[in-house]
Parts: structure tokens; C-alpha cells; sequence
């Protein structure tokens, strides 16, 4: 497993609100994205998702100098972001409306500090994995919290 930053840089924070450093894309070996953000480090090597997510090559994020969808888009949240948050409520207990809504009212390192408290592993103390039931650092097993509106 990739060594895991022990704070998390303001450019993992993907344009819908995704904490990168929580995403199984990031934290595997094999295929790794290097995040919504940054730029991979091999230029050969592109995350498949990554490249075809429609959110984060948004027409209306590329035309202007917004970092996030809830930046002043007249269209936030739009149907995609709508879609993808209802799936991540639903199976993961995160919303990346409610992420956006946060990074918006509270600026970024609020949201970052935020993050860590709800997502740091109980038992070892590293970032758990939104993805996975356990900790990806010790193994640990944790239960998401779904209780975010619907």
C-alpha cells in the first residue's frame, strides 16, 4: 500500500468533493490514481476513471477558474453531482453535496479537519478507506455512519 499522507493536501480534494485520500483509486498499489487534481506522475498512466468522469472534466469546471462544483456553478448541484452523491450516501454514508456545501460555508482547511476527525481509524489512528469495511492501514473493522439525509 502507498505511503498515505498524514494530512490531507488541499489538491486531494476532487472538483465533486471527494476527499482523494479516502478513495480506493488512490490508495492502491497497483493502478493508483494520483487524485482528481494532480497530475500522475508517469505521463503514460492515466486512472481510467479519472479520465471519464464526467464531473471532474465538466465543460462549465474547464471554462472557468472554479476549483469545486459548488463554486458559483449556477447548475450546482447539477443532475451527475446529484447522482453520485445519492449512490455515495447510499452505500458509503458520505454525501459530496453536503462535502461541497461545507468546503463552501467553512473554506477548505475547516473541511479538511473535519474529514480527519470522521474518517481517521479508531484503532491505528490513519485515514480509513470510504470504499472499504476496513481499515486499510491494520485491518481494522469499522462501520460507516449512513445516517446522512436522503
Amino acid at each position: 500500500m502507498k505511503n498515505r499522507p498524514t494530512t490531507v493536501p488541499t489538491d486531494l480534494i476532487a472538483p465533486c468533493g471527494m476527499n482523494c485520500c479516502l478513495c480506493w483509486g488512490y490508495i492502491r498499489d497497483k493502478n493508483s490514481c494520483p487524485g482528481c487534481l494532480r497530475n500522475s506522475p508517469d505521463p503514460g498512466q492515466k486512472a481510467k476513471y479519472r479520465s471519464s468522469c464526467k464531473i471532474r472534466n465538466c465543460e462549465i469546471l474547464a471554462k472557468s477558474e472554479m476549483k469545486y462544483c459548488s463554486d458559483r456553478c449556477n447548475h450546482f448541484p447539477c443532475a451527475r453531482l446529484k447522482q453520485l452523491d445519492k449512490r455515495y450516501r447510499t452505500k458509503y454514508g458520505m454525501s459530496m453535496i453536503d462535502n461541497l456545501k461545507m468546503i463552501k460555508n467553512h473554506g477548505i482547511r475547516h473541511f479538511i479537519r473535519d474529514q480527519k476527525d470522521q474518517w481517521t481509524c479508531q484503532k491505528c489512528g490513519q485515514l480509513l478507506c470510504v470504499h472499504k469495511p476496513t481499515c486499510p492501514s491494520c485491518g481494522h473493522k469499522w462501520q460507516c455512519n449512513k445516517a446522512t439525509s436522503l
